[in-house]
């Protein structure tokens, strides 16, 4: 089985070495790049399974990066920054980032956040087994379980893992309230469970996108405030 390769962005070649050196310790490929620039036009030939992106770099940050990214690919990307500002975190969870992680951290707390973030984009085994899967309607939505896809009008409808995987949790208990615990722990992980912010963040986005392309003005995702989240069964228009 091919090792994943996570794709170290940082200007400090410092950072890059020690972080390196520590995920291939565990078992992991890994390539670097000393610039947002560089991340951007090696992208293909990388191929990573997961994106340490620092925030404050020369020419293109962080966020600017990350922008870029989220508009030809979903690969999970955790933000790397020695800013403790709760502004810049949500901010790149708005932008798309997946994780936030503050300098200096602990190998134990990058372990864990990458087996974390990697766990949410693979599919479990379960998942690859599936065969056939009903489809889940609500309204001009619909999502396919089986095949991580979704659609608004049958056009498809694109998602990142962690969007998908609320969205999935939504559609699976559909016109039922599915508690903030449950949604963080279940996507994230039960260290999580209290981050209420992810959450938050996260719908916000996947509203965004779902208004952009809706022809119909109706709220599919409701909130119930201090209790969660229900996607609610919407007729399909005529």
């Amino acid at each position: 089985m091919k090792n994943q390769t996570i794709c170290i962005v940082d200007d400090e070649p410092k950072i890059l070495r020690f972080i390196a050196a520590n995920l291939k310790s565990v078992g992991y490929d890994v390539v670097t790049a000393g610039s947002g620039e560089e991340l951007l036009e090696k992208f293909d030939l990388m191929s990573p399974d997961l994106i340490l992106l620092d925030i404050m770099m020369p020419g293109y940050d962080g966020f600017y990066v990350l922008e870029k990214l989220r508009k030809f690919t979903n690969v999970p990307v955790i933000m790397l920054t020695a800013r403790s500002n709760p502004q810049d975190k949500v901010h790149g969870l708005n932008v798309g980032a997946d994780d936030y992680l503050t300098k200096p951290f602990s190998l134990d707390e990058l372990f864990a956040r990458v087996n974390a973030v990697l766990r949410r984009s693979q599919p479990t085994l379960a998942e690859q087994q599936v065969v056939t899967t009903p489809m889940i309607y609500t309204g001009e939505f619909a999502i396919d379980i089986g095949s991580k896809r979704c659609w608004i009008n049958d056009v498809e409808f694109k998602l990142t893992h962690t969007e998908f995987m609320m969205m999935e949790i939504l559609a699976l208990n559909l016109d039922k309230v599915v508690q903030h615990e449950k949604l963080l722990t279940e996507v994230w992980g039960a260290q999580y469970r209290d981050d209420v912010e992810y959450l938050r963040v996260g719908i916000a986005r996947i509203r965004r996108k779902m208004k952009e392309k809706l022809t119909e003005k109706q709220e599919y995702i409701i909130t119930y405030p201090g209790l969660g989240y229900m996607l609610k069964s919407i007729p399909k228009p005529e």
